[in-house]
């Protein structure tokens, strides 16, 4: 068991490093999350936080669950998931590697807004589910983890890591953009930390599809 759990464990902690990174960087989930506990409370943003970490959860269960059936199913669709995800990721990282050229601004609205924790909660629910951009993310974390031989203990720990960082980084969205003076900090190394992003999704990037093409010529 020892053995299989070092097997696996860079695989996890890639995706899970890979996971967090993309909450870290605004986008506009995180935005909604800013927006709302700026110009609401740190209560409507907690519970627009939660909303968005439960839709996380959500896909996180899809994507492992369809994904295992394909691969069982279907080996070589793991090296072509591989190469879809890798190329995904290197996108994603010339959009940070350019922001942080550019130097572009966080652009928050303030949402103004008086209604109950519960449809608070499902409208963060209704923003993570219905971003079309959440599943191709998802799809390409997966794809860092997930084999066809992977034990079912891989999966199980990827929903249950990812669920607590999602749970833990969006409160912490929500915590600390409650004040406005945070904004204007975090700007000033946007830039930085957009370049590390990208140079991260780069090499993440790259590595997929090198692996798939190396496990390709395996078979």
């Amino acid at each position: 068991m020892s053995a299989e759990v070092l097997q696996y464990l860079p695989y996890l902690g890639a995706a899970y490093l890979a996971f967090a990174m993309g909450i870290l960087s605004p986008g506009p989930n995180i935005l909604a999350i800013v927006g709302t506990s700026m110009g609401t409370s740190r209560r409507a943003g907690l519970m627009m936080a939660f909303g968005i970490s439960s839709g996380s959860l959500i896909w996180a269960f899809l994507a492992v669950l369809g994904l295992t059936a394909i691969l069982a199913s279907f080996a070589w669709f793991g090296t072509v998931l591989r190469i879809v995800g890798g190329c995904y990721l290197i996108w994603l990282a010339s959009k940070y590697l350019r922001a942080a050229y550019t130097g572009g601004e966080i652009k928050v609205s303030q949402r103004k807004v008086s209604t109950t924790d519960g449809k608070l909660f499902l409208q963060g629910l209704g923003v993570q589910m219905t971003n079309p951009k959440a599943a191709m993310y998802w799809l390409s974390i997966m794809s860092v983890i997930l084999r066809p031989e992977a034990p079912s203990w891989v999966a199980a720990s990827m929903i249950i890591g990812t669920g607590i960082i999602s749970v833990t980084a969006h409160s912490a969205w929500a915590v600390l953009f409650s004040s406005n003076g945070v904004i204007s900090f975090y700007q000033s190394f946007k830039r930085i930390i957009d370049g590390v992003f990208g140079t991260f999704f780069v090499g993440l990037g790259l590595g997929l599809i090198l692996s798939a093409f190396k496990n390709g010529s395996k078979t």
